[in-house]
C-alpha cells in the first residue's frame, strides 16, 4: 500500500473526506518532494500536488502518483479550485497552521469545503517506518559512527568545545552527509550538567567528562547518537555516574518491545537510576522517535500511554546531571521490531578514554 493509500485510510477515524498536508516534512515523506513551497491534498480518489514555477521540473522528477500543478507563489490560491461538487470536510495540520494562514485559507476556499482540525494525522502514520526509511535511518547513523571513530584518533583534550563542534559538522560532510541533523553538542566537565549545552570556546581539560550529541542527515533522514568519553581519570563520581547510566539504557534496551507504552519504556531507565540514588538528576525523557525531523513521533516519557508499533524508530537517552560536576548521556538509536528493538549504530557505549 502506498503510503498516499495508509494516509487515506485513517481519515475516516479524523472525520475528514480530505486532507491538506503542508508540513515540509510532511509533504515529503508523503510524495517524496524536498523542495521547500509544496502543498499536497489526499482523499478517496483525489492526489493534488502543488508547488511553484521554480520546482515544477525538480517535482517531475521526483513526485508519483500525485497530480502535479503549478500554482502561483501563493500556492493556497490553488485551492480555489478543482474540488469535487458538493460538501467536503478538508482536514488541515492545526499544529503547523497559523491563525493569519487559516484565516487566508478560509477566503481562498469555496463555501462547501469545510476546514476540519487533524493535525498530528501525518506523524501518527510516518511514525511506523518502512524497511526503505529504516535502511536511510540506518546509513545516517554509520556515518556518525564513523565520525565518532575519527574524533577519538584526532582528540579531545586541549581542543576547544566549539573547535570539535566544527570539525565533527565538516568531518560528517568529508563522509557524504548532506548536512548534520542539529549542531553538534560538545560539554566538558562541570558544562555537562547541562543537557543541551552550547559549545563554547573553552578548552577540554584532562581527567574529566565530555558529553558529544551527533546526528547526520543523510537523504533526508536523521540520526541522532550521544557518547559521553573520559578524558582521563575522572572524579569517582562521575564515573559512578556513568555506570549507572549505562546500566540504565542496557536495561530499557533490553526491555523494549511493540505493545509496551512510552511511558513503561521511560520507567525502565528511569526506576534503575532513581535506584542508585540518582533519580532527581534525570529530568528529561527516556527518549524520541527520529526520521525525516530529529524530534518526532514516537515519544518514550513518562506522558505518553500510547503502546509503540514494530517499525517504530526512536532514541534511548537516559542522562544524569550532577550540577557543578558534570554529567552523562549515552544514546542509541534503536528501531522495534516484532520481537524486541535492534540498535542501529555500531559504537560502543562501554566506558572509553580519549586523551
Amino acid at each position: 500500500m502506498s503510503r498516499a493509500d495508509r494516509l487515506a485510510a485513517r481519515l475516516p477515524e479524523r472525520g475528514v473526506d480530505a486532507l491538506l498536508v503542508a508540513a515540509p516534512a510532511n509533504v515529503r515523506w508523503l510524495t517524496g518532494f524536498g523542495g521547500s513551497n509544496a502543498l499536497a491534498i489526499v482523499g478517496p480518489g483525489l492526489r493534488r500536488f502543488i508547488t511553484d514555477f521554480r520546482y515544477v521540473e525538480r517535482a517531475a522528477g521526483e513526485v508519483e502518483d500525485f497530480d502535479v500543478e503549478r500554482g502561483e507563489r501563493e500556492l493556497a490560491a490553488a485551492l480555489a479550485r478543482g474540488w469535487p461538487g458538493g460538501p467536503l470536510r478538508l482536514g488541515f495540520e492545526d499544529d503547523h497552521l497559523s491563525v493569519r494562514r487559516h484565516a487566508r485559507l478560509r477566503e481562498i476556499l469555496p463555501a462547501d469545503v469545510e476546514l476540519v482540525p487533524a493535525g498530528g494525522t501525518v506523524e501518527a502514520v510516518r511514525a511506523v517506518k518502512d524497511a526503505t526509511e529504516v535502511e536511510a535511518i540506518r546509513a545516517a547513523a554509520a556515518l556518525a559512527d564513523e565520525a565518532y571513530r575519527r574524533l577519538a584518533e584526532a582528540g579531545l583534550t586541549g581542543r576547544t568545545e566549539r573547535e570539535v563542534a566544527a570539525w565533527i559538522e565538516l568531518e560528517l560532510r568529508r563522509l557524504g552527509a548532506e548536512a548534520v541533523a542539529f549542531a553538534p553538542i560538545v560539554a566538558s566537565a562541570e558544562r555537562g550538567a547541562q543537557p543541551h549545552a552550547e559549545p563554547q570556546d573553552v578548552a577540554i581539560p584532562a581527567d574529566t567528562l565530555v558529553t558529544l550529541d551527533v546526528g547526520a542527515r543523510l537523504d533526508g533522514y536523521c540520526s541522532d547518537c550521544t557518547r559521553t568519553w573520559a578524558t582521563g581519570e575522572p572524579q569517582e563520581e562521575l564515573r559512578e555516574a556513568y555506570d549507572v547510566c549505562l546500566g540504565a539504557q542496557r536495561a530499557a534496551l533490553a526491555a523494549l518491545r511493540p505493545g509496551m507504552t512510552g511511558k513503561a519504556a521511560d520507567a525502565v531507565a528511569r526506576d534503575a537510576i532513581a535506584a542508585a540514588g540518582l533519580g532527581e538528576f534525570f529530568g528529561h525523557s527516556l527518549g524520541h522517535g527520529v526520521g525525516l525531523e530529529v524530534h518526532e513521533d514516537p515519544r518514550l516519557s513518562s506522558g505518553n500511554d500510547a503502546p509503540l508499533e514494530a517499525g517504530h524508530v526512536a532514541t534511548v537517552e537516559p542522562g544524569i546531571y550532577l550540577p557543578a560536576l558534570g554529567g552523562v548521556r549515552i544514546e542509541d538509536l534503536v528501531v522495534l521490531t516484532e520481537s524486541g528493538a535492534e540498535v542501529l549504530g555500531s559504537l560502543s557505549t562501554d566506558f572509553t578514554v580519549v586523551a
